[in-house]
């Protein structure tokens, strides 16, 4: 819940508004999952511990227009399963990224996202999949995070969606809680995600939720990790 007001009041700030607050009844401005926690979480009064994982996702509004990201850190210690985690999820995302170029297919992401999880001993949850994004929160195209070369819709400029693959360290099936939002893993295994938010023009694709140089400086884990 502190990591909650301290996003709101920053975004705020900034002449942003939370847009994920009030979205289909959401209650706060950021999502914070952690552990077993897939996606969806709701912000609460767990104290986070040495050795937990926690991803925060967020959806901004800036004159009407939507961005949206979510970036996992661990807390404190880091095991060789928590390293491993976060370095495919990092990795998934990144490679997804990477084949959202003009003149590809929608297929090309997914099946770079597979390739980047398989012989991990991690998955991708196959049920949530990235979207379009821009004058709505969810538009169209869906970006499943698993497909095959040279399949599904052509990517054109002017496209802007988002890349997100959920990582889980066992196996892919995801379940929801009783309160509507919460995703775990089915398993209880922890969890990872990076979203990124694209925009396709014709020679290049702009990461417009990454400001930290250039991403393909970072292509083990992410900056600061």
């Amino acid at each position: 819940m502190k990591l909650d007001k301290i996003a709101e009041s920053f975004i705020i700030r900034q002449g942003g508004i939370p847009a994920l607050k009030g979205y289909r009844g959401f209650p706060s401005a950021i999502c914070t999952s952690v552990n077993n926690v897939i996606a969806h979480g709701k912000p609460d009064d767990y104290y986070l511990e040495d050795g937990d994982v926690i991803t925060v996702d967020t959806t901004v509004s800036v004159d009407g227009w939507f961005g949206d990201g979510a970036w996992t850190y661990s807390v404190g210690s880091k095991t060789p399963d928590i390293t491993r985690l976060i370095k495919t999820a990092w990795q998934a995302s990144l490679k997804g990224i990477l084949s959202a170029k003009s003149g590809n297919f929608i297929g090309d992401i997914g099946k770079a996202i597979e390739g980047a999880v398989i012989n991990t001993g991690c998955s991708v949850a196959q049920d949530y999949a990235g979207h379009g994004i821009g004058r709505n929160i969810h538009e169209e195209p869906v970006i499943p995070n698993f497909g095959e070369k040279n399949s599904g819709i052509r990517i054109v400029p002017g496209m802007v969606f988002t890349i997100e693959p959920m990582v889980a360290l066992g196996e892919s099936s995801v379940k929801k809680t009783g309160d509507g939002w919460t995703l775990i893993t089915a398993d209880n295994s922890m969890s990872a995600q990076f979203e990124h938010t694209v925009a396709v023009f014709r020679d290049y694709t702009e990461i417009l939720t990454f400001s930290t140089g250039k991403i393909e400086d970072y292509l083990d884990f992410p900056p600061f990790f």
